[in-house]
């Protein structure tokens, strides 16, 4: 099998994980209905808090974890693969861990990825944004084996980070997913190209769920969940409302992509020294 329906879940995500699963869970439907075989949903899927107190209060283990549970059930109901972009995960006092999950047809968990790159940046909206005060970083990049092929799994603003994109490619996934809550101000300046840049720098389909306007304490996101193809073009765009986007996606276009500029075999390694301007001098310095 090469060729199966693929879709992306757009939501507004609230401070109560029982609104959320109520809010996403008729557009999961949506999605089986429209033919969908694979669906994904966002980032912080399960709950947007931003106050840190009343997050690590929320949160629960992954054992208990009821947007989890409710997900898992409903995988299985559906007969559907189901992406869980990310759910806040209790794994400490002080901290949680910002957790992707991909669930089989039977609702039983495939693989699980921790974001690695933490968001702490401040990008002129208002907001101050140290996911690292409240979140654990993940140490490791993810494949998963699906009926499909190998696809990898980011989240949000590991998407700034190629490196990633490109190791996940070269390990052999086809389809890499980031599911995202990009802020507006920066959906608006870099969502697309990102998106559009990492598929054509591995040769994958991106598929990117994400999160879309005003959230708690003020917060703005941008929306737009893509699918790109291998050659960069986007499939599908679900504009700003809340919403599902479908498209059809064939494996085989990531071999013909790749055959036609096979870059990922193309890396050379180069060396500590660092030239400026004709002068020498050992990186770092």
């Amino acid at each position: 099998m090469t060729r199966l329906t693929v879709a992306c879940v757009q939501t507004n995500t609230t401070r109560d994980p029982l609104e959320n699963i109520e809010r996403v869970s008729p557009m999961i439907r949506e999605a089986k209905a429209r033919g969908a075989q694979l669906v994904t949903t966002p980032e912080i899927v399960g709950m947007l808090e931003p106050k840190r107190d009343q997050a690590l209060a929320k949160a629960k283990p992954e054992e208990t974890h009821e947007v989890l549970a409710a997900f898992r059930g409903l995988a299985a109901e559906l007969g559907i693969w189901l992406l869980v972009g990310s759910i806040s995960i209790k794994v400490s006092d002080d901290k949680m861990a910002n957790r992707s999950f991909l669930l089989d047809d039977r609702g039983q968990i495939v693989a699980r990825y921790s974001k690695i790159h933490m968001f702490d940046v401040q990008v002129g909206d208002g907001q101050t944004y140290r996911e690292s005060n409240t979140y654990r970083a993940g140490d490791e990049a993810v494949i998963a084996e699906t009926p499909w092929g190998k696809m990898g799994m980011t989240i949000c603003y590991d998407i700034r980070f190629p490196y990633l994109y490109r190791k996940l490619a070269q390990a052999g996934a086809e389809v890499i997913f980031a599911p995202a809550a990009f802020t507006k101000v920066t959906g608006e300046a870099h969502w697309h190209v990102l998106q559009r840049a990492r598929a054509i720098e591995t040769g994958c389909y991106v598929i990117s769920a994400a999160q879309t306007g005003e959230h708690a304490e003020g917060r703005k996101t941008y929306g737009h969940s893509v699918i790109v193809d291998p050659w960069g073009r986007v499939l599908a765009d679900a504009g700003e409302g809340v919403g599902v986007i479908t498209a059809e996606i064939d494996l085989a276009e990531v071999g013909a992509a790749r055959g036609k500029v096979p870059s990922l075999t193309h890396d050379r390694v180069l060396g500590d020294p660092v030239v400026y301007g004709g002068e020498l001098r050992q990186a770092g310095e």
